[in-house]
């Protein structure tokens, strides 16, 4: 069984053709910008919009836990006491309670991604296993998933921060032949700084990948603070020219802030409020770099 947090469909951002894409939880890194928080832990967490609370107080009588309250006219939750079991979720008339993590076996989750074969025919497209980070858990999961995608002649993909052990991609290799790939920055200090976590295992895994012949789609998050200036991305067209990378296509994804919000429903303090995207003056000529260099470059997913 493994958690998942959303199945979003007719995706065309997550590689070739009308995909669907497989939201996993769970991921080792804290980068400041991340706009899925709710996929960040590996287990259910209990999602609450309290500004639209009437503090009707029903969820606090049912939690079995009591690790609800009434307090100054809103439902406040314990999260220390909370274990998401998704009773107070049931009774919210609002809808303002839900639960991050739905479990799925391999074949309900197959099943479940079936449905849409007829539309990966048509485009080209298939299914992207995506995050949190889908390469770091419970291996024995994703490759049973991919595997029987594969036999059923649907295209796989990965979307991967690439911080995971290298067997893990080793397993997934024959079932697998796109990956998507993140690159935040060369600076190993800056990756910590803003990321929490060096970035030498995330650069052996991609050399493997690219030597075991894999299609890359290389994925900058560009950001102006991290790594939005002229010499940041010659670090990064130099790393992939000096290794030879397998690059299908450049994505330059600007900044944005749109998973805000979702820090407070989980009882988190979005800590990208001082990051800015480049402007499109400049994320052209970030592009323009790599352009002159033979690449393919795309601004946006």
């Amino acid at each position: 069984m493994r958690l998942i947090t959303d199945i979003q469909k007719y995706s065309i951002h997550d590689g070739d053709g009308i995909r669907t894409t497989v939201f996993f939880k769970g991921c080792a890194l804290k980068c400041q910008w991340c706009h899925n928080p709710e996929t960040q832990k590996a287990e259910k967490e209990l999602l609450y919009k309290e500004e639209g609370c009437i503090g009707c107080g029903v969820c606090s009588k049912v939690c079995p836990r009591g690790a609800v309250s009434i307090q100054n006219g809103k439902a406040y939750t314990d999260r220390k006491v909370c274990t998401a079991c998704g009773e107070c979720t049931d009774v919210c008339s609002l809808n303002l309670r839900e639960i991050a993590g739905k479990e799925y076996t391999a074949e309900e989750l197959v099943r479940e991604l079936k449905k849409d074969e007829m539309f990966y025919e048509e485009s080209g497209g298939g299914v992207t296993l995506s995050g949190g980070e889908v390469m770091l858990f419970d291996m024995d999961f994703v490759e049973a998933v991919a595997k029987k995608l594969k036999r059923a002649g649907i295209d796989v993909a990965i979307d991967t921060c690439g911080y995971a052990p290298r067997e893990n991609f080793e397993r997934i290799l024959p079932f697998a032949e796109t990956f998507l790939y993140d690159i935040k920055t060369m600076d190993n200090a800056v990756h910590r700084k803003y990321i929490g976590f060096g970035n030498e295992q995330i650069l052996k895994n991609l050399e493997y990948l690219s030597r075991m012949g894999a299609r890359i789609y290389i994925r900058i998050p560009t950001i102006r603070e991290v790594n939005g200036d002229a010499e940041s991305m010659k670090a990064i067209l130099a790393y992939l020219k000096e290794k030879k990378i397998r690059v299908v296509q450049i994505h330059l994804l600007p900044y944005h802030n749109t998973g805000s919000s979702k820090y407070a429903r989980i009882g988190k303090q979005y800590m990208g409020e001082a990051l800015h995207a480049p402007s499109k003056e400049e994320m052209e000529g970030l592009a323009k770099l790599f352009k002159e260099a033979g690449y393919k470059v795309k601004i946006g997913g």
